[in-house]
C-alpha cells in the first residue's frame, strides 16, 4: 500500500497542478497521510528549479496547517486520536507524557521530541495528534512546527536544487541517517542553551 501511494505521489510532482497536490499531500501528511511531501518536493525541485523557492514554502505552510488539524484531532477527538496513536505505537509515550506534564514536568522533552519529529523521518503525525491530546501549548507547537517543518523542506529543496538526482540517490540510501543526526544535534545545542540561560537566570 505505501510504494503504491509512493509512486502516486511521485506522478502528482509530475502534474500540471503539481503546486496544489503538493500542498495538499503537505496539509494531510501532518495529521494521517503516510507519505511525506519530500516524494513530491524532490522531483518537483529537479522539474523546477527556478521555483525551489515557492516549492519549499508550499510545503512547509501548508504541512503545519496540517499539523494544527493533527493538533485540533488530539484536542477534540481523543478516541480516534488513540487509535492513531496506537497504530504507531506512542501510547504508553503519550500516556507517561501526559502525567509528566500533569506534574509540571516534561516541557522542554516535548519541545525537543516535537522538533525532531517535524525534522526527522519520526512519525510527524502522531506527534501532532499527541500534542493536542496532552494540550500542549497551541502558539508553542504552532512555533516549533514552523521551524522544523521549514528547515526540514528547505534543506530539502535547496539540495535538489543544487544536485538534482545526485541528491535523490543520496536521499534514498542515507537520507533517514542523517536528517535524524542533524535534528540530535540541534536539540542538543537547544538544550544546552536553555540550561545555560536557566543556570545563569
Amino acid at each position: 500500500m505505501f510504494q503504491t501511494l509512493y509512486k502516486k505521489c511521485l506522478n502528482l510532482a509530475a502534474h500540471k497542478s503539481s503546486k496544489f497536490y503538493l500542498g495538499l499531500v503537505s496539509f494531510i501528511e501532518s495529521s494521517f497521510f503516510p507519505i511525506p511531501p519530500d516524494a513530491m518536493i524532490i522531483p518537483m525541485v529537479i522539474a523546477k528549479k527556478k521555483e525551489f523557492i515557492k516549492i519549499f514554502l508550499i510545503a512547509s505552510i501548508f504541512s503545519v496547517l496540517g499539523g494544527i488539524l493533527g493538533y485540533l484531532i488530539g484536542y477534540l477527538f481523543s478516541d480516534f486520536a488513540m487509535y492513531v496513536i496506537e497504530f504507531y505505537n506512542y501510547e504508553d509515550k503519550v500516556k507517561n507524557l501526559k502525567l509528566s506534564m500533569s506534574e509540571g514536568n516534561g516541557f522542554i522533552a516535548w519541545l525537543s521530541i516535537l522538533f525532531l519529529a517535524g525534522f526527522t523521518p519520526l512519525p510527524y503525525k502522531a506527534f501532532t495528534i499527541a500534542s493536542g491530546l496532552i494540550a500542549f501549548n497551541l502558539p508553542v507547537f504552532i512555533i516549533v512546527s514552523l521551524i522544523s517543518r521549514s528547515l526540514r523542506f528547505f534543506i530539502v529543496a535547496f539540495l535538489s536544487y543544487k544536485f538534482g538526482e545526485l541528491f535523490t540517490e543520496y536521499m534514498n540510501k542515507h537520507g533517514s541517517k542523517w536528517f535524524t543526526a542533524i535534528g540530535i544535534f540541534i536539540v542538543i545545542i537547544f538544550v544546552f542553551v536553555y540550561l545555560v540561560l536557566k543556570f545563569n537566570g
